[in-house]
């Protein structure tokens, strides 16, 4: 064998060997999403054929039975096409793929709770420490008659919403005063100084959110 010939066996070899290998990686390639069932018992459903959806989605008959037996994944905006002609929403598409989310229980007897002078904050949601910009926190307040609160005295980010159960309260906001009864309810901006205050003659109890969560417990 000349070493012209030799060169050339060599190349070839390296092709097929390439080529295996691009094989076998499209072989084990996989599609990340398999909604193509759902999509396709929907589209039965509705009596539309592959044909219909397809010239309606303005996408080829092919490229929708592909969809639908999982052989490929859509891009984002067929998959809207495809969604709207059959009049579906993506979350029932992806539903399975939902990320499971732990419920939190907290037990009555088993509240963590804070007292900032004589006012106890009882806790009844704990912040999620995952996800610090859409954390919520929530508490039963209780204000003895004539106390107030202190810890937005100087405002914070974020937003709160309070509803009155028992007593009567004072909310001074910046330079505004509301009087709230049982059952009222209130949200604000919470970036300005804002005090509640117990106005009424007996133990003022409120329940209050705010978010993002200022971690008043760390528990």
């Amino acid at each position: 064998m000349t070493p012209s010939q030799k060169s050339k066996t060599d190349k070839s070899e390296k092709i097929d060997k390439t080529d295996d290998f691009q094989n076998e990686n499209t072989k084990q390639k996989k599609v990340p999403y398999h909604f193509g069932e759902k999509l396709r018992q929907v589209r039965e459903h509705k009596g539309y054929t592959l044909k219909v959806v397809a010239q309606k989605a303005g996408v080829s008959e092919s490229l929708v039975s592909q969809i639908e037996r999982n052989h490929v994944s859509p891009a984002i905006d067929t998959l809207l096409a495809l969604a709207d002609v059959l009049d579906i929403n993506l979350e029932f598409l992806f539903d399975e793929y939902r990320k499971k989310r732990p419920v939190q229980v907290i037990r009555a007897n088993e509240r963590p709770s804070i007292n900032e002078d004589d006012i106890t904050y009882e806790q009844l949601a704990k912040p999620s420490g995952s996800d610090t910009e859409n954390s919520i926190e929530s508490y039963v307040l209780h204000i003895p008659a004539g106390s107030h609160t202190h810890r937005g005295s100087y405002g914070h980010i974020g937003r709160e919403f309070g509803i009155i159960t028992k007593g009567k309260a004072r909310l001074t906001y910046e330079n505004t005063e509301y009087i709230l009864e049982e059952g009222d309810s209130v949200s604000f901006s919470a970036g300005v100084r804002h005090v509640l205050e117990n106005v009424g003659n007996c133990d003022l109890e409120a329940i209050w959110f705010v978010t993002p969560a200022q971690r008043f417990i760390n528990h």
